[in-house]
């Protein structure tokens, strides 16, 4: 984990440029309000590896990630880490009821946020229940996505997690990239690994094993879906 060296954007992004606006928490806004709510955020880019935040430090802001793709991890008592998402542009993070992170967020390549400081934000959604709803959905869709990981960690075989990681995020990335057989992947085989609860040796040999059979190919930077029924019957079993 590298210390946070951020690069801050000074204040003069337009809003309604941005590239995930549909996707974000900011899409419910009307023009005028939209305006207003450009003077609330600040952009801010981190590089591969930097901590965005802590898991237990207490929140003073929230995000709004608008290019790149996070790490969401929690640091077990021996140590080790638990991946338990990964985000991606549209994402809103660090709303939680405790009032400190409940997990940590590093970037994986280069990413930016919008960042908005707790109080002034709490008090622009105060009298705009639109905007609450969103939230709201953003929330449900974190939690539904939560529920998938605790069934991904469940009784599963490593094939039936890796087809099930690999439909899984083909699916989250169609609303940015549009669908497609070939999946990126910006994360490393350890990062799989510590979302899937396997060993990086598990992971490597369950890509080697697909591709073999003709399940998958492995290109620079992701793999291509040669076969995605069967990957779906994997995923499915």
């Amino acid at each position: 984990m590298k210390a946070s060296v951020v690069k801050i954007e000074p204040n003069g992004h337009v809003c309604s440029d941005c590239a995930v606006r549909d996707l974000a928490v900011c899409s419910s806004l009307d023009p005028t309000e939209l305006r207003e709510f450009e003077h609330l955020g600040r952009r801010v880019h981190f590089s591969s590896g930097e901590t965005v935040f802590s898991e237990e430090d207490i929140t003073t802001s929230f995000y709004n990630l608008v290019e790149g793709v996070m790490r969401l991890y929690k640091l077990l008592p021996d140590g080790r880490r638990q991946i338990v998402g990964f985000a991606l542009p549209g994402d809103f993070l660090g709303m939680n009821i405790s009032g400190r992170h409940n997990f940590s967020a590093d970037a994986i390549g280069g990413v930016t946020v919008c960042q908005f400081a707790k109080a002034p934000f709490g008090r622009f959604i105060e009298d705009r229940p639109h905007l609450l709803r969103r939230i709201n959905e953003l929330a449900v869709r974190e939690l539904s996505h939560a529920r998938n990981h605790m069934v991904l960690l469940g009784r599963r075989s490593a094939d039936e997690k890796v087809a099930a990681f690999l439909l899984g995020w083909r699916e989250r990335l169609v609303s940015l990239k549009g669908a497609s057989d070939t999946v990126p992947l910006p994360m490393s085989r350890q990062d799989i690994a510590d979302y899937l609860g396997l060993t990086i040796e598990t992971v490597s040999r369950t890509f080697t094993k697909l591709e073999r059979h003709g399940v998958i190919e492995i290109i620079h930077g992701g793999i291509s879906l040669l076969d995605p029924a069967k990957v779906e019957a994997l995923a499915a079993a």
